[in-house]
């Protein structure tokens, strides 16, 4: 099968996009509004953009109804800081919770009763339980479409690193300590229970 996106509608081209580029890592951003109020937002475009300087890379989809900017990169854009949470799977259900759209001056953390503990460098709390969090200041962001689904990439700087005491040993996260789940198509969601391993080849 063949497709070309400028002949699809865009949520047909969506639909494959999220289908074949699996699993996808989950930020799972908590910011502050200017006025004071806590947000929780779940990204599954998300990734490393640079180890140095430590800059992770989040992008933010426009709502397909023309809504406002989603209280993220609206507090992004206010404050400049963020915390992105990694999810385990004990934390699933609560952070799929968090995707409601509940309005701007509500908080998914006391809606939902998300556990939360301070954060070291940033003014917005972190998840509290979760494997590792990363505390961020906004570098920069991308405007790479304006409209309905358009995107806009987050550039945020790493400033500090929280992990989780029980995932490490010897200085190493170890995959079934952090049991990360990842983004699949439509509902779905994996985990990283199962796994194998090769070396990096090394030409001689």
């Amino acid at each position: 099968m063949n497709f070309d996106p400028k002949n699809l509608p865009p949520m047909e081209y969506y639909q494959l996009m999220i289908g074949a580029i699996i699993p996808r890592p989950i930020a799972w951003i908590s910011t502050i509004s200017s006025d004071g109020i806590t947000n929780l937002a779940p990204y599954s475009f998300f990734t490393v953009a640079s180890v140095v300087p430590p800059v992770l890379a989040v992008t933010h989809i426009n709502p397909r109804d023309q809504r406002k900017e989603k209280d993220t990169l609206r507090n992004l854009r206010a404050t400049g800081e963020c915390v992105v949470n990694i999810v385990d799977h004990a934390h699933a259900e609560i952070m799929n919770a968090t995707c409601a759209n509940y309005p701007a001056e509500v908080s998914e953390f006391d809606a939902l009763g998300v556990g939360q503990v301070p954060s070291h460098r940033v003014r917005p709390p972190s998840v509290a339980g979760v494997p590792a969090r990363f505390e961020c200041t906004l570098r920069n962001i991308l405007s790479i479409g304006g409209g309905p689904q358009g995107g806009h990439l987050m550039l945020l700087d790493v400033i500090h690193i929280d992990i989780r005491d029980d995932t490490l040993e010897n200085g190493l996260l170890l995959p079934e300590r952090v049991d990360a789940i990842g983004k699949l198509g439509a509902d779905d969601y994996s985990t990283v229970r199962e796994r194998f391993a090769y070396a990096r080849p090394v030409l001689k």
